[in-house]
Order: C-alpha cells, then sequence, then structure tokens
C-alpha cells in the first residue's frame, strides 16, 4: 500500500498528492507553469518599457507634425501675426454662411473647424498678451463664440437648418463683441 500525503507547492493554492515525497508530473507541470508565468510577467514589464520610451521620444519630437496639435499658442506666434491673423479667419468663419445657404452640410463643417481652430489660436494668444483685469471679460466672450462654433457643427451634422441659422446669428453676434474688445 503506498502513503499518500498532501504537498502545497510554493506560488499556487493547489494542493498535489505525492507519493513518498517523489514529485509527481502534475507538480512538474506546475513548475514548468511558474516559469512560464515569469516570463510572461517579464516581457509585460519590458513592454512597458519600451513603449514608454518610445512615447517620450516621440513627445520630444516637436518638429514632425503628427495628427493633431493641441497647442492652444503657437509658440513662435507674435500678437502681430494673431491680430493679423484674425481678420482673415474671422471672414473665412463668417464666409461659412455662404456653405449653409447651400446646404452643403460637411463642407460647411470642415470650412468652420478649420477657420475656427485657427482664430481660436489668434485670439488665444492676443487675450494671454492682455493684462491680467482685462483677460476675465476677453475669455467670457470667447467662451460664448467657441461654444456657438460648437454647437454650429453639431447643429449642421444634424441638418437642423433652423437651430443653424440661430447658432451663425450668436457667432456674428460674438466675434463682433470680441472683435471690437481686442
Amino acid at each position: 500500500m503506498i502513503a499518500l500525503r498532501p504537498v502545497l507547492v510554493p506560488y499556487t493554492s493547489q494542493t498535489f498528492l505525492t507519493s513518498h515525497g517523489k514529485p509527481t508530473l502534475m507538480m512538474k507541470h506546475s513548475n514548468e507553469m511558474s516559469e512560464k508565468k515569469l516570463v510572461y510577467k517579464n516581457r509585460r514589464v519590458g513592454i512597458l518599457v519600451i513603449t514608454t520610451m518610445a512615447a517620450s521620444f516621440s513627445s520630444s519630437l516637436n518638429n514632425i507634425a503628427c495628427g493633431l496639435d493641441f497647442r492652444m499658442v503657437a509658440p513662435d506666434q507674435t500678437i502681430e501675426e494673431a491680430k493679423n491673423g484674425i481678420q482673415t479667419h474671422a471672414k473665412g468663419l463668417l464666409q461659412v454662411k455662404d456653405l449653409i445657404e447651400l446646404k452643403a452640410w460637411r463642407e460647411a463643417q470642415k470650412e468652420l473647424r478649420k477657420s475656427s481652430s485657427l482664430l481660436k489660436q489668434d485670439i488665444y494668444t492676443i487675450i494671454q498678451a492682455k493684462p491680467g483685469n482685462q483677460r476675465q471679460n476677453l475669455r467670457k466672450l470667447y467662451f460664448n463664440l467657441f461654444n456657438s462654433v460648437s454647437k454650429l457643427d453639431y447643429a449642421a451634422r444634424d441638418e437642423d437648418e433652423s437651430k443653424v441659422l440661430q447658432c451663425y446669428d450668436k457667432i456674428v453676434l460674438a466675434l463682433n463683441e470680441i472683435l471690437s474688445e481686442l
């Protein structure tokens, strides 16, 4: 008769039966699995290190354009350049009306996004150059203008003509107000 006794294997909560202290096939398989888990964890750590290094390297390359640029203020943009750009970008924003009247919704959205993003950058640059006591009112006007732009974009997506025209009128008012303050 063979005497069986329970044996606990480290790193697992499973109990194996052995015969006189000799390891069974199940114990050998468990040790191989532990080694595989260790290798798997090391691979995950290695991949994590590599991706972190790649992300830090790619973020250090500022001169390569990749997709979207989330900067609000262009580092080489002067106040004069921003003031000159405001007029042309504001005209581009107001020319969206022609596309709205033609009910060219997708084209209106594209032109709206293009001109509003450039206008947003220019206005933000000028606001940052103003003294602190003038900024609060300008930021409020800035918020109202671009909130209306976002609403117009959503209304154009839904092809809701009455809402689009309503938002466009709000944009014209807000744009005139902010341009008079700048």
